[in-house]
């Protein structure tokens, strides 16, 4: 076990599913049921599930937590409405277009902080769907979200250099990515203009509909933010992920590979805050190499001035 990895943890990564189910179960019928869905804490520190069966009940699915967390583990509702009499879903407002089209039998609902819906007769908290219903990773297909690609050159990289700014530590310098935006036809999937030579320089816009039509364009998608990770993966595109020296639980640094997305490759550091390092070995894994661009630069720059407008919704 790695240093620092608890048991939990380390059963996850192994695969060994069971034992952590387990293992979080025990800890769940630990806790003090006053304490559940407590409003004095913010809502990503709560916890929702008791631990009782979803079978034949009327189920509300909370999403708490980020919006990568709600991409990674809607895959499972179908399963859910499988066994449950009723599934609602109380979504983040901005995810709320992509996934109530990706499964239209199932009741989503806007989240409003301020206003949460009323509890029903099981509440559950997304992320705990596999322990709810002891499902694996494989259990339920990664790609679930179809939406219409924006038109991008053939080989077009998407790029994300920044992640969540609650851990500045998880963005990497843009300038580290230069030479794969040099080498390649890119789109930056950040929301802010960059300064890379990118095919929207003025930025990703600020809308999940939009960001995922960008996404579902790319041949291939390098990105330090885990979010934009499992939008990829939902969306069924080939992902780079590039990870820190000792990242979430659910990627193991260890690993080129995750059971989460059968097309993702983990780029991990390989010494804390070298992310010079874990880009080095993604460029030198990049077809052709940067040093040897597999479209022309000529044809790099015809299509930054017909993409422009569209590429910014």
């Amino acid at each position: 076990m790695a240093a620092g990895v608890d048991d939990w943890t380390a059963a996850m990564r192994s695969g060994a599913y069971e034992r952590a189910w387990d293992m979080a179960l025990a800890s769940l019928v630990a806790r003090d049921p006053a304490t559940r869905d407590d409003p004095a804490l913010p809502y990503h520190l709560r916890w929702v599930w008791s631990g009782e069966p979803v079978d034949g009940r009327d189920v509300l699915v909370r999403c708490y937590h980020g919006l990568g967390d709600t991409l990674q583990f809607a895959r499972f509702l179908p399963l859910l409405a499988a066994r449950a009499a009723s599934v609602a879903v109380e979504v983040q407002e901005s995810l709320l277009p992509l996934v109530s089209r990706a499964f239209p039998s199932i009741a989503f609902h806007p989240f409003d902080p301020a206003h949460p819906l009323p509890p029903r007769g099981c509440d559950v908290e997304i992320g705990d769907l596999p322990l709810v219903l002891r499902a694996r990773p494989q259990d339920a297909p990664a790609a679930y979200l179809s939406v219409p690609p924006v038109p991008l050159p053939s080989g077009a990289i998407g790029l994300c250099h920044a992640a969540g700014g609650w851990d500045p530590s998880r963005s990497l310098s843009p300038a580290l990515l230069g030479p794969v935006a040099r080498a390649y036809p890119c789109v930056t999937l950040v929301a802010a203009a960059s300064a890379l030579p990118v095919l929207n320089p003025g930025g990703c816009p600020f809308d999940m509909e939009q960001t995922a039509a960008l996404v579902a364009g790319c041949a291939l998608v390098v990105t330090v933010d885990t979010m934009i990770a499992h939008l990829a993966g939902a969306l069924g595109r080939p992902t780079w992920l590039l990870l820190k020296a000792e990242p979430d639980w659910r990627w193991d640094p260890a690993a080129r590979d995750t059971p989460w997305y059968p097309h993702a490759r983990l780029y991990a550091q390989p010494r804390p805050g070298d992310w010079a390092g874990a880009v080095s070995r993604l460029r030198r894994d990049l077809p052709g190499h940067a040093s040897s661009p597999c479209v022309k630069r000529a044809n790099h720059g015809q299509h930054r001035d017909s993409l422009g407008p569209r590429l910014l919704g």
